[in-house]
């Protein structure tokens, strides 16, 4: 069973850091260890359903690309992160943020950032200035800004170079000095030994990024394969789980630039929390003219609760990607639909 699991396309990456993940667990607990290979096997061999075409592309400057994913009202830019696809805001029809937003009397645009070589010489502070910005600017009104992940704190950022309507944040890092230090030094580590093939690749794999997630809670990592041996393959729960491990290994490589600002300026410095990160030619100000909205996770490890812009605004019992697809994303769509509609009754009348 674990052969052929090993030899599927269709793996967690890295495969040999997760089975080494498992045998540290199955040296405390064997039982969990055989569970979380017989969901390895589960998940390896699933039947994929075809993801839906991507909505049209409305505006493109290199190879980034703002989507129109329809609705009526005022509009609304989706920023996902750089690490993870965008797909993640529009997972499935029950899930889907973008619906929901939608659904919220909005127009809903999603930013997708496209494949990492046409962005090969960008930090985030280019992405933000000549991707990010001129693309929100093709949307023709003031929109609001809605950022997950690193696309919150890119959302934040670009609300400071252009008028906004309103930005929402969610998951989003920006006092990068409240990680907890086991956290950054592991990170930091994980770095220097991985520049060198990095820099000669021109990118920083997406297996670098994952080892990283995982060290963060290896027991959990280990006993969510266990929990899907449990789940009827045939189950939305299942095949949730599926697209979520799909979309958690499909992560384009960091363009080396990027990488490097990320863990060297953000994390090492905190640059953002600190007051200065320059992007545009301007520091970049967690507070910002227009209304904002930031929202966390209580569970999550990615990005804990205190690093966001203003911790503890609006904390979701929920980890960093359940708030999106999980139960708790219901709460979310309520403290969305406070917060978007009322922004988008108000411009209406």
């Amino acid at each position: 069973m674990e052969h052929s699991a090993l030899q599927h396309e269709h793996a967690p990456r890295p495969l040999p850091l997760f089975l080494e993940l498992v045998r540290e667990v199955g040296a405390m607990d064997p039982k969990l260890a055989r569970e979380a290979l017989k969901g390895l096997s589960v998940y390896a061999s699933a039947t994929r359903r075809p993801r839906p075409s991507p909505a049209p592309m409305i505006a493109q400057i290199g190879g980034a690309l703002l989507r129109d994913y329809g609705g009526d009202g005022p509009p609304v830019v989706l920023i996902p992160s750089l690490i993870n696809p965008p797909h993640i805001l529009d997972l499935d029809p029950a899930v889907s943020l973008v619906a929901a937003i939608a659904g919220m009397g909005r127009r809903v645009f999603l930013i997708d950032w496209g494949k990492a070589q046409s962005r090969a010489e960008l930090s985030i502070s280019g992405h933000i200035e000549h991707l990010l910005v001129p693309l929100i600017g093709s949307v023709g009104a003031r929109p609001a800004l809605l950022g997950y992940c690193l696309g919150g704190t890119m959302a934040l950022a670009a609300a400071n170079l252009l008028p906004v309507e309103r930005v929402v944040t969610l998951a989003a890092p920006w006092r990068f000095n409240r990680y907890p230090d086991a956290a950054q030094h592991n990170l930091q580590q994980i770095w220097r030994n991985a520049r060198p093939t990095a820099t000669a690749l021109g990118a920083l794999p997406m297996e670098v990024l994952q080892a990283s997630f995982w060290s963060l809670d290896p027991l959990r990592t280990v006993a969510k394969y266990a929990e899907l041996a449990r789940l009827a393959p045939d189950s939305d729960e299942a095949r949730r789980f599926v697209a979520l491990e799909d979309w958690a290994n499909e992560g384009e490589p960091l363009p080396i630039p990027t990488a490097r600002e990320l863990i060297e300026d953000l994390f090492a410095k905190d640059v953002s929390g600190s007051g200065k990160w320059m992007v545009g030619g301007q520091v970049m100000r967690c507070a910002i003219d227009a209304p904002a909205l930031h929202i966390t996770a209580a569970r999550d490890r990615i990005t804990p609760a205190e690093t966001a812009p203003e911790p503890g605004s609006i904390e979701l019992p929920a980890g960093h990607v359940g708030m999106i697809v999980g139960r708790a994303r219901t709460l979310l769509h309520e403290q969305l639909h406070g917060f978007l509609r009322l922004a988008g009754s108000r411009r209406q009348g």
